[in-house]
């Protein structure tokens, strides 16, 4: 028996659920089919949005004959196949899933066909093109992002799966709102918990909550490392510690977790550590570190603990991104050209010129500091390190460095 999400996919543009701007009354790729015309396309978005249904609704209201390919799995043999075959037969279109896999190989091999229009390319990705997808292929597209699918989107798929479970069951609101929650914003795991449901149920059931939950037991989480999602959920508890919000850092975090793979994860954390705590908290480096290597080292489900822990603890911290601001601006510098030599007295060559200054070692002179020039000429008043005082460590730096400052300032007034 067919499953139920392949049965109800929509046959054509008329059954696609979401995505107006591409296939609504004035969508994009609605008006192109209405003029008997679809050029080559990229299509990206979330797992569950649409983008095969699309493309293969576009051929079925084109009456176009098409090919479907698999970048990661299929290879240039059988995509010889498929260009020997269209070559014969007009207006053929592959629909290429995961394009953002392909083999330099198999692009090579495609692209004329695409340029000449022998063929046209719809391809299918999860993951931001304009960051994955050959640029060859992408200027031979157009691109378009599939949006996010919404609750009310997500009610038609479930009452369209309901109707055709070919069982009479009565929902209750609170179990479809549940179900809904659960799809993770993609149509096919609601018309699959719908499904799972009525294999569950006898004929005349009432579904409730309790029941609903005893079949679906977790919920449909699309967290894979490759896709775009993955990233997202990584910003999104990047910017709730930096903004420290706990609460919404830790919710991002239990999405990760469900991906058990934790090396992007601990590289987003030592990177916010350095970038948004920095000298406000010095000592939540080696925090960091201990609780990351604990989570390694313990894995899934125990791994939990150290990282909500080192989460909350960072979110609630205070927070400065002086350094980071201050390397930046050092690099932007270097990248535009503003340096020069060394001053002679920092490189470690004994020089016999008796104009030379010599060097000073800070460590002979009180407090362990001397003035003395060590950036090049070009950039010698420079200042990139701008204090931020939300910490009573930085606070205690930020007077060293204006008390350095100052007396520079001095000791130039008094050569004048």
């Amino acid at each position: 028996m067919e499953p139920l999400a392949y049965r109800l996919r929509p046959r054509t543009l008329d059954e696609v659920i979401g995505q107006a701007h591409l296939v609504g009354k004035n969508g994009a790729i609605r008006r192109m089919i209405a003029n008997r015309r679809l050029p080559s396309l990229i299509l990206y978005g979330g797992p569950g949005t649409g983008k095969t249904t699309i493309a293969l609704a576009a051929c079925a209201d084109l009456d176009f004959p098409y090919h479907t390919f698999n970048a990661s799995t299929d290879n240039k043999a059988a995509l010889k196949d498929i260009i020997d075959e269209a070559r014969l037969t007009p207006n053929t279109v592959i629909i290429v899933d995961e394009i953002h896999r392909m083999k330099k190989d198999i692009q090579d091999y495609l692209l004329p066909y695409v340029e000449r229009g022998a063929v046209t390319l719809i391809g299918l990705t999860t993951v931001n093109p304009y960051h994955s997808v050959n640029p060859a292929i992408r200027s031979r597209t157009l691109i378009y992002k599939l949006n996010e699918l919404t609750a009310d989107d997500l009610r038609i798929a479930f009452k369209r799966a309901r109707d055709q479970l070919g069982k009479a069951l009565e929902f209750t609101p609170e179990a479809e709102e549940y179900i809904i929650g659960m799809a993770g914003g993609e149509i096919r795991a609601v018309i699959n918990m719908v499904e799972a449901i009525g294999f569950a149920s006898r004929e005349g059931d009432t579904v409730t909550l309790e029941s609903a939950k005893a079949v679906i037991l977790r919920p449909s989480v699309h967290i894979d490392k490759s896709d775009d999602n993955y990233y997202d959920t990584l910003s999104g508890l990047h910017k709730s510690i930096r903004g420290s919000d706990a609460d919404a850092a830790l919710h991002y975090l239990a999405k990760l977790l469900t991906a058990e793979d934790f090396l992007p994860l601990v590289r987003r954390l030592y990177c916010i550590c350095y970038e948004d705590i920095s000298l406000a908290n010095p000592a939540m480096g080696p925090k960091v570190r201990a609780a990351c290597e604990a989570a390694l080292e313990l894995g899934m489900p125990e791994a939990r603990l150290p990282l909500a822990s080192i989460v909350v603890d960072m979110a609630l911290s205070p927070k400065s991104n002086s350094t980071c601001q201050a390397i930046d601006t050092a690099m932007k510098d270097i990248e535009e050209g503003k340096s020069g030599p060394l001053p002679p007295h920092l490189k470690n060559i004994e020089s016999f010129d008796p104009r030379q200054v010599p060097y000073k070692y800070p460590h002979d002179y009180p407090g362990a500091w001397v003035d003395q020039q060590y950036l090049p000429d070009a950039i010698r008043d420079r200042q990139y390190y701008i204090p931020k005082p939300s910490s009573k460590y930085e606070e205690a730096i930020a007077e060293r460095y204006q008390a350095i400052q100052e007396a520079k300032r001095k000791n130039k007034s008094n050569d004048r």
